[in-house]
């Protein structure tokens, strides 16, 4: 049985206890906006999740960060470490995007270390198998990727991306449309091919049953992926990819009514006056389901500091209402990440995300500012390091200037603005006279 269908019977789950008391949220609160589609717990029944996590309205931004092998990168210890050093400084889930080497080993290795949800593309595994096998993407055959499909569910895999609302009618707006960077979707364009190819219609669209038959059987949350995300600023927001989420709305009505959960997922590289508009749109569109975002991105011209425009893009995007971020990494666009890539990418959506999260009001987000801002007051090193949502640079960068004064920072010294009016008020804050 489903979170969604246990959340409309009123039953609370181990999953939605855990979530309620690390969210501070009352659970009876976290049950009804399950049960309106509102929020999701990707949580397939045979993968025991140590740390659950809720994606959805009123709940604090969500981080995922994207690992996995490429045909010219097969190497699962280092993937299985990426895997660790993302959970590590705080990823919320992991997507296993595998491409290279032997996709069941690897898949089944990263759910058996995971403590977090696990995501996959499955028509990656189908569209792999099928050219290993057959030589060429055209061989593959619709029962190809729903055998993927299962085979992804039946191994525990808690949420996953499918690309439904690529179908003939998007691609013909495409068309006309007129992209300068077509389509840059992995997923998105293995099935645009396959399609034109065989002049039919994608059939993760036209058998979308078979998906939820399979999602409600092992409870796994469909990730209805943006094929037609724009890959440029350029592109964004133009009729192909608002025709896609017209889709992914309708679709996404189509699983609820089943009991499966949903979320949505967006663009891509926009730019920044455009990324409020599009979260607005995917709110009303898909009537509040929870809005997974790739970013965005708000220029191009940042190759190897794409962690960067990612979290800035990120946070106008999560403050305005997206609740999940997949991370950027500095190496996005010129290759595979390294495991300090990974580190970096996780770290910069973070801060994206919790500063979103003050903007919402998001319940204990501006506390933790507020203690940080009294260890900087009372000068407590120690406790600013603790603090920090990189404790490990944060004491690295502390110990790398030497000291003659350890009660203040190689900045200012003995001008310290603390310590300076700190004495001469005894420790008070400043109180002015009218």
């Amino acid at each position: 049985m489903t979170q969604l269908i246990n959340a409309r019977r009123g039953k609370i789950t181990d999953e939605m206890r855990f979530v309620g008391k690390s969210e501070q949220i009352d659970v009876q609160d976290l049950r009804k906006k399950i049960a309106d589609g509102k929020i999701v717990i990707p949580a397939n029944i045979r993968h025991k999740i140590k740390k659950p996590c809720g994606i959805g309205e009123g709940l604090r931004t969500k981080v995922n960060a994207n690992i996995g092998t490429s045909p010219d990168y097969v190497h699962l210890k280092v993937e299985l470490a990426k895997l660790k050093v993302a959970v590590s400084v705080g990823a919320d889930c992991v997507m296993d995007l595998s491409t290279g080497g032997d996709l069941d080993k690897i898949r089944k290795e990263i759910l058996k270390k995971s403590d977090v949800p696990i995501g996959t593309v499955p028509i990656y595994n189908a569209v792999v198998e099928i050219i290993r096998r057959e030589k060429v993407i055209f061989n593959m055959t619709s029962d190809d990727i729903f055998n993927a499909i299962e085979k992804h569910a039946i191994d525990g895999v808690d949420f996953i991306t499918v690309h439904s609302g690529v179908t003939r009618e998007t691609l013909k707006r495409l068309k006309n449309e007129g992209r300068l960077a077509n389509i840059v979707s992995r997923g998105g364009a293995f099935l645009a091919e396959w399609m034109l190819y065989h002049n039919c219609e994608n059939p993760l669209y036209e058998d979308f049953e078979r998906i939820l038959k399979i999602a409600k059987k092992f409870d796994v949350t469909l990730s209805l992926g943006d094929g037609l995300r724009p890959g440029s600023i350029i592109d964004a927001t133009d009729r192909a990819q608002i025709q896609e989420l017209l889709i992914l709305g309708e679709l996404r009505e189509r699983a609820l009514k089943e009991g499966v959960q949903v979320m949505i997922e967006g663009p891509g590289h926009v730019p920044l006056n455009e990324i409020t508009a599009n979260v607005l749109l995917e709110k009303k569109i898909c009537h509040g389901a929870p809005f997974y975002v790739l970013g965005p991105l708000v220029t191009d011209v940042a190759p190897g500091y794409d962690h960067i425009t990612a979290a800035i893009g990120g946070c106008v995007a999560a403050s305005s209402g997206a609740d999940f971020i997949c991370y950027v990494t500095p190496s996005e666009h010129l290759g595979l990440p390294d495991i300090e890539g990974v580190r970096e990418g996780v770290i910069a959506a973070r801060i994206a995300g919790h500063a979103a999260d003050i903007s919402k009001g998001v319940k204990g987000a501006i506390e933790w500012d507020r203690e940080m801002s009294k260890a900087r007051k009372s000068l407590d090193w120690d406790k600013q390091i603790k603090l920090s949502i990189d404790p490990i640079r944060a004491k690295k960068y502390r110990k790398a200037k030497k000291l003659q004064n350890n009660d203040v920072c190689t900045m200012c010294g003995e001008y310290c603005a603390m310590k300076l009016i700190g004495k001469k008020l005894g420790g008070e804050d400043l109180k002015l006279k009218k």
